[in-house]
């Protein structure tokens, strides 16, 4: 499923998988390597815009795709369908659709989810690039004996709480989802973001993923044996230098760590070349 367009031009689309429909937006020739791009959240497939350009000019088939809950023709309604197992198992799916092994990336929660498939499946993976999100047994390691770490993670909880985290992150203009993003991301995209989620069912759908997350999500999980890397910036807060620098010990395969110095979380906006520079670096032969 190639999409052939010009570098700085995109095209929109929806890929079948699993019963289900996945919209997708492609940059770049469509007989280039395909870079299949996984978003997070309060973000969704637009995120990848600028990063997705800058690949499709150096001849890669970029696809940003939205999610399970992002999408319409994809939004089931029960929280144990947003079970990391069935947010692993559609990227599998999209990627059969679009043709074999891709070169996969995933950002924030799209970034957990890269882990996972890099991890369980890497015969559907050239290689893996995280954007802000450390391997997810280095996080786990640091997460079971630092107080730090699971104080970053106090948001979660309440993104678990049905209907309160709703209200909370729309009231007053969504003013608490605005500044989830701390200035950095542009406000014409925050603002259609924030349109976007206020949609029906779009944000708790959204929210689901956290409500779904278990203690099991990890079982079975070993070392990622595909060519990987972490781009992390100092000033994220959710995720601390320590799960970020123990990563490698979790790669047993070529591995390269970005640190950024100074930067946070919105990585795609923050550093949009550094961060499309390390994509290109580790999928380009």
């Amino acid at each position: 499923m190639a999409h052939d367009v010009a570098g700085d031009e995109v095209s929109s689309f929806s890929i079948p998988a699993r019963g289900l429909s996945f919209e997708a937006l492609a940059w770049g020739p469509g007989d280039g390597r395909t870079v299949l791009l996984l978003h997070g959240f309060p973000q969704r497939n637009t995120s990848w815009t600028e990063i997705g350009r800058r690949l499709g000019e150096a001849g890669l088939h970029a696809v940003a795709v939205n999610q399970r809950g992002y999408s319409p023709g994809a939004r089931p309604t029960e929280v144990a369908a947003y079970a990391l197992p069935e947010l692993v198992a559609d990227t599998v799916a999209v990627i059969s659709a679009l043709g074999g092994s891709v070169d996969l990336v995933g950002h924030d929660f799209g970034g957990v989810v890269g882990w996972q498939v890099a991890t369980r499946h890497p015969e559907l993976v050239r290689t893996f690039t995280a954007v802000s999100t450390p391997n997810p047994l280095a996080l786990n390691d640091v997460l079971a004996r630092s107080a730090e770490q699971r104080a970053r993670f106090g948001y979660i909880l309440r993104f678990r709480e049905p209907g309160v985290a709703e209200a909370a992150l729309l009231a007053d203009d969504a003013a608490y989802f605005r500044s989830l993003f701390g200035g950095v991301v542009p406000q014409p995209q925050v603002d259609d973001d924030a349109a976007f989620f206020a949609e029906p069912g779009v944000l708790t759908a959204a929210l689901n993923w956290y409500r779904a997350m278990s203690p099991h999500d990890a079982d079975g999980l070993t070392h990622t044996a595909v060519p990987s890397t972490l781009i992390w910036g100092s000033e994220d807060p959710a995720f601390g230098r320590e799960a970020a620098e123990n990563t490698r010990y979790y790669v047993d395969a070529p591995y390269s760590f970005v640190p950024l110095e100074g930067a946070g979380h919105w990585l795609l906006e923050e550093a949009v070349d550094t961060v499309a520079e390390s994509i290109a670096e580790r999928v380009l032969p």
